[in-house]
C-alpha cells in the first residue's frame, strides 16, 4: 500500500454539479453528490455512489486489478439497449484507509459510456 503524497498526489472532492452517466441514451447514474478524484496526471474521475446508479442494469465480472494507492477494483459490464458493454465501470469495495471516500461509489470508462456534467 502507497500513501499519496508530493510524487503521486491524489485528491478527492465533492463536485458541486449534477453527473450523469448514459449509453445510447439510456441512463446508468444520475447524482448531485459524485466525487472527483484527481491522481497523479490521469483525467479526473466521477465517483457516483451506488444509491445514485441503476444496478440492474449492470453485471460484476471476473476482472479485479490492483492499484497501490487504492487497493482492489472489481468491475461490471454494463447490459443495456441490447448491448452488453464489458467491464466498463469500477468500483473499490474496500479502498485502503487514504480512499476511503469512494467506498460505495462507482466508476465509468469515458470510452465506454458517456459521463456529463450537467447543468
Amino acid at each position: 500500500m502507497r500513501l499519496p503524497g508530493p510524487d503521486h498526489p491524489i485528491t478527492i472532492t465533492p463536485n458541486p454539479k449534477r453527473v450523469r452517466v448514459s449509453i445510447d441514451g439510456v441512463v446508468i447514474a444520475d447524482t448531485t453528490h459524485a466525487l472527483t478524484l484527481k491522481e497523479a496526471s490521469y483525467p479526473a474521475v466521477q465517483y457516483v455512489p451506488r444509491t445514485n446508479a441503476n444496478l440492474a442494469l449492470m453485471a460484476r465480472t471476473d476482472r479485479v486489478t490492483h492499484c497501490p494507492y487504492k487497493g482492489d477494483a472489481n468491475y461490471f459490464s454494463v447490459i443495456a439497449d441490447g448491448k452488453t458493454i464489458a467491464n466498463a465501470v469500477w468500483t473499490y469495495e474496500m479502498p485502503f484507509p487514504a480512499m476511503a471516500d469512494i467506498a460505495g461509489h462507482l466508476a465509468f470508462y469515458p470510452d465506454k459510456v458517456k459521463v456529463e456534467e450537467v447543468v
